[in-house]
This record gives C-alpha cells, structure tokens and sequence, in this order.
C-alpha cells in the first residue's frame, strides 16, 4: 500500500476517519439513551437561531458538516504534533489528544451565548468524553500507519539548536580559560531553518 506523503492530506483522511467512529459513538448513546444531543445538534446550535431548527434535518447535516470539518481540522494538528514529537505511544498520546481537542471545541460551542443546544447533563458529557478519546487514538493510530516515514522524520529544532545561556559549570571553566564550547556547525538544523 502506497503511504501518504502529505501532512495535510493525511491529517484531513485521519481526522475523517477518527471523526466516524466518534459519531458512530454518538449514534450508539444517542440510541441507548445515555446522550441527550448529538454532536451534530449542539455543533448546529451555534449557527442557528432555535433549537427546533437545530434539530431538524438541515440543522443536522449542517452540524455534521461543521463537526466533521473541525474532526479534520484536529487531524491535520495531530499530524503535525506526532511529526514534532514521534508516534511512540500513540494510543495514550491520541486518548490524551482526542479529550482534550474535544473539550476544547466542545467549551467554545457551548460558550457562545448564541448556542440554544447546550448539553448540560453529565451521561452526554461523559459520552462526549468517550467519543473524543476515541476519534483521538483513531485519528493517531490511522495516522501512524498511512503516513509516510519521512513525515515523522523531521529532527525536533530543538535538539540542534545552540544554547544561548552557559551552564554553571561552563561559566566557572570559561573564567579559569580553560574550557570553550566547541559547536559543531556541520549539524545546525537551526541555521538551515533560518537561512
């Protein structure tokens, strides 16, 4: 199978599928009755004017659209995010990533005073809590394993990057003139960076 070579590209097809299984979530507690609104009703609720409105046919295709927009959205950062600090452990980094991208997003549409489908019960939240860690593994174990190698192989600048402040020790070695640092200006990722 050809990998994607593409963050951009890989974070919109992770997000997308990261995002149905989360509604896949949605639809299940919706269902059992454990949630009392979906995503998509509350992601509608932001842009409608009334609740009916919100939970009527457009209003749920309308919010379907925005949530899984924002689903891919959070895609592409997760690219970038396991691109800067490796895919090691990516079921606990993508849970972590998945709950808290979800309660981020979920805090600013539920903030906005227009919003008239606010879920203010605790089993729909903890749904939503269940739902955004698993489109957070989704989204970074589809990632970890359509991307290509070369996307996750960028060194951190970090790593290269010349320090700017001597350590103690360093200080007391300089002032005997006895020690100077010795910068290898072959492997300056940070020069290529800025240059």
């Amino acid at each position: 199978m050809q990998k994607i070579k593409d963050r951009h590209i890989l974070g919109i097809v992770s997000g997308l599928c990261g995002s149905i299984v989360k509604t896949a979530i949605d639809e299940i507690s919706l269902r059992k009755k454990i949630s009392q609104r979906s995503y998509r009703e509350t992601a509608a609720g932001v842009w409608v004017s009334s609740r009916k409105e919100a939970t009527s046919w457009k209003g749920n295709l309308l919010g379907g659209m925005m949530d899984t927009g924002l689903s891919m959205l959070g895609g592409i950062i997760k690219v970038n995010l396991l691109s800067n600090n490796g895919r090691d452990h990516y079921i606990t980094k993508g849970a972590f990533y998945g709950v808290t991208y979800g309660a981020i997003v979920g805090a600013l549409m539920s903030g906005f005073s227009t919003n008239k489908v606010k879920p203010k019960d605790a089993s729909s939240n903890l749904s939503y809590i269940l739902g955004n860690a698993a489109y957070g593994m989704v989204t970074t174990v589809v990632a970890s394993k359509i991307g290509d190698d070369s996307i996750f192989d960028s060194q951190p600048i970090n790593d290269s990057a010349k320090p700017t402040i001597q350590t103690t020790e360093q200080r007391l070695k300089s002032n005997s003139h006895t020690y100077s640092p010795n910068y290898n200006s072959d492997n300056d990722v940070l020069n290529q960076y800025l240059n």
